[in-house]
């Protein structure tokens, strides 16, 4: 499963401000140890740093005795530091009671004794009569198994582990301040590239919704973010490869049926002319199948180049009635017959007359190839801009309802035709936004639908409901 870039970009935000974090109090710490300009209010001696490690040495050897009282019994740790640095003094206050832990040190007590009772928070000083400027001594609040005491040390000695010991006592101090810190950056910052990617969403929307009819178009760059535009002009050379070759594919397509219609068209009047045979119309019926695909594969490729428009005034009474007289003849060779209806004089529709006409065509005459010897073809116009063509043959599965929209699906090798004529009436549809569909007739057979938009001077009684995407 793919990463989320945001939930990305904000974790390696996180990691980076605490690097920046340790980063940045390591060379503070270093600057001020050389006393570099304003760094210096930051440095502290290298014996300083010593403070945290004794404290916490001090506190491990806090021990309570058989009376309940404190004491400090050094730890093996604490007595080998305090036979390395002979001046180590160290102490325990419990500020609460004003008091000092059995084991201090008797000059820090003298020293601190007053100040304890204000509770100091992380002091530094100095001994009276040290000579030393620079604060060799360190109190503070600690926490201890036997609650809060404030701790104290005096001249400390370096040594490397200390650096450790140090930072993760200001890590301690500052913990808070971190937690805090990190989550409003990194809510700050899912905020921030979420909404910087706003633009590649609004691209993202764009491409979802281009198809092959919109190869034309490109994705705009104008928003798009510096850091995402090759990609964007990737995609865009893409588009542009793909509608030339889409191009070159429907001007082919174009060009083979405008050079078929001709010979098609004799083929037909030949037909006509030929006296009764028992074969005739057999041959009228292929010949009617072939002139139809041939038909909707040049409309379908004109519409597509939009060299013809789709905002024609289209009466559908009218045109259906035409293609119906037109396959009358070819209807009677077959043994059937077609019956026209409409549920109004006129039934308006906006679209292409010529794409329309092909696709009513390719529907007739699958209808009178399906519609048993002697049975008739109903042809239905209404309610509102709809078109049914009605046989009473198989019917058609309802697994395959969908399927036989497909380019090139037939339900077995045995079944003439190409599988194409249902593919592109489909595309005629979709290109003047309606929609084709089947369903059962009644009493068995196959009723195709044509569901076209609607016109706003078609009467409100007649009138579709809104088309849903």
């Amino acid at each position: 499963m793919a990463s989320s870039l945001a939930n990305r970009v904000v974790a390696y935000l996180v990691v980076s401000q605490f690097v920046a974090f340790a980063t940045g109090w390591i060379v503070t710490i270093i600057l001020g140890f050389a006393g570099v300009g304003a760094f210096e209010a930051f440095g502290r001696t290298a014996d300083e740093l010593a403070s945290a490690r004794m404290i916490q040495l001090v506190v491990a050897s806090l021990v309570r005795d058989d009376e309940g009282s404190l004491r400090i019994d050094p730890i093996p740790e604490l007595r080998d530091e305090e036979r390395r640095v002979p001046s180590l003094k160290i102490a325990v206050f419990d500020a609460g009671r004003s008091q000092a832990i059995s084991g201090s040190s008797p000059e820090l007590i003298a020293a601190l004794a007053g100040v304890i009772k204000i509770s100091p928070t992380h002091t530094h000083f100095v001994l009276p009569g040290d000579p030393t400027l620079s604060p060799r001594g360190l109190v503070e609040p600690v926490r201890t198994p036997f609650g809060r005491l404030h701790a104290a040390v005096y001249s400390p000695k370096f040594v490397l582990s200390d650096l450790f010991y140090a930072i993760l006592a200001d890590f301690r101090r500052l913990a808070g301040f971190f937690v805090v810190t990190a989550l409003i950056s990194a809510g700050a910052a899912l905020f921030a590239v979420r909404r910087g990617l706003t633009p590649l969403r609004a691209i993202a929307d764009e491409a979802a919704r281009m198809d092959m009819d919109m190869l034309h178009r490109r994705l705009p760059v104008g928003e798009v973010p510096a850091e995402i535009t090759p990609l964007v002009d990737g995609i865009n050379i893409a588009l542009e490869r793909l509608a030339a070759g889409a191009a070159r594919t429907r001007r082919y397509t174009a060009n083979a049926a405008h050079e078929l219609r001709t010979p098609i068209a004799i083929l037909r009047a030949r037909l006509d002319n030929l006296e009764e045979l028992p074969v005739k119309g057999a041959l009228l019926s292929d010949a009617s199948r072939l002139q139809a695909i041939v038909e909707q594969l040049l409309v379908a490729a004109r519409l597509t180049e939009r060299q013809v428009g789709l905002d024609q005034e289209v009466d559908l009474v009218t045109s259906v009635r035409e293609v119906v007289f037109l396959y009358l003849r070819l209807a009677i060779e077959c043994d059937r017959m077609i019956e026209f209806e409409a549920c109004a004089p006129r039934a308006v529709t906006r679209g292409n007359r010529r794409a329309i006409e092909a696709v009513v065509a390719n529907l007739i005459d699958n209808a009178l190839r399906a519609e048993p010897s002697g049975g008739v073809v109903v042809v239905h116009i209404g309610p509102g801009a709809t078109v049914a063509v009605i046989d009473h043959g198989e019917g058609v599965a309802l697994a395959e309802r969908e399927m036989i929209f497909e380019p090139f699906w037939r339900k077995s090798e045995a079944t003439p035709g190409t599988g194409l004529g249902l593919a592109i009436a489909k595309e005629l549809m979709e290109n003047m936004r309606g929609k084709i569909g089947v369903e059962e007739t009644p009493g068995g057979g196959a009723t195709f639908k044509l569901i076209f938009p609607e016109m706003a001077d078609v009467p409100e009684a007649l009138r579709l409901p809104p088309r849903t995407s």
